[in-house]
């Protein structure tokens, strides 16, 4: 099986609180792209998982993928099969774009059909959870206003502009952004009609620039060229077009130090539609 894995870019990030136990309340539209890594799943009669290639700076053990692998193991049908991953990587590590969460999310779904597991998605994304706030819009797999830590999910029917996605060259700590003293924590909780008309900001924006002049040289850069964004706490940046050719244009023009990519909004994920093709095509050996 060879899958899709999405990313998503929040076209706001309103921060409504903080709780007792130092996780934020927040508000967020979540847009899913049709910009994907790939990953391929063949089952094995080792028991094992196993991740290709190695990713140098993470040990396997510490892999969303291998984590959302093993969470799955006691659901498994036929507890001697284990599972080959291929990741074929394209999403930007720590780019607020929500790369490892999805590929995360992929895993649960690819394997809750390979090992015969046989989950709703609801239970998908609960035990997905465990592993990130954003991976159960991933799971879910469609375009989300989203509440507490991100998982309280209303799907919604976004308008799918292009996007010009830009990644400065450096890491952003999640942890130092929401941490830093000076985030706004209070911003009052609104409705989704007034997502869908009005939109709102992302809270994280000033906290981020701040600590990251990579960030803010890039989002001066491309606030030149339109209504620049970031999305989730970075460090990618982002424009909406409503046409590829004006997107492929900037790009172009964008500085070499820059990752840049072009992509289209969607409202259902690459993923659920490559997996029901799937499942549509094999049901003869899932049968078996």
């Amino acid at each position: 099986m060879k899958l899709p894995s999405p990313a998503k870019l929040n076209l706001f990030l309103h921060i409504t609180g903080q709780r007792s136990d130092g996780y934020h309340d927040l508000q967020t539209l979540f847009q899913l792209t049709d910009l994907c890594d790939t990953l391929s799943f063949s089952t094995n009669q080792q028991n094992r998982i196993t991740i290709t290639p190695e990713i140098a700076s993470l040990a396997t053990t510490d892999n969303l993928i291998f984590k959302a692998a093993n969470l799955l193991l006691p659901y498994r049908q036929n507890d001697s099969h284990g599972v080959d991953i291929v990741l074929e990587k394209q999403l930007p590590m720590g780019g607020g774009i929500g790369g490892g969460s999805s590929n995360a999310a992929t895993t649960l779904l690819a394997l809750n059909t390979l090992w015969q597991c046989d989950l709703p998605l609801s239970k998908l994304a609960e035990i997905g959870l465990n592993l990130g706030a954003d991976v159960p819009v991933f799971v879910m797999g469609k375009s989300a206003f989203a509440e507490g830590v991100g998982e309280q999910l209303q799907p919604v029917e976004l308008d799918t502009p292009y996007f010009l996605i830009l990644k400065p060259n450096c890491h952003v700590s999640t942890g130092q952004i929401f941490t830093d003293k000076h985030l706004t924590r209070d911003t009052p909780p609104i409705k989704i009609s007034h997502a869908l008309s009005l939109g709102g900001r992302n809270d994280c924006l000033d906290v981020v620039l701040k600590h990251n002049p990579d960030v803010n040289e890039a989002y001066l850069w491309l606030k030149n060229h339109g209504d620049a964004k970031l999305t989730g706490t970075g460090a990618c940046l982002f424009l909406t077009f409503d046409n590829q050719q004006d997107a492929e244009r900037l790009r172009a023009s964008t500085p070499d130090k820059w990752q840049t990519w072009v992509c289209q909004g969607c409202n259902l994920s690459p993923t659920h539609i490559a997996l029901n093709q799937w499942i549509e095509k094999n049901k003869g050996l899932l049968a078996h």
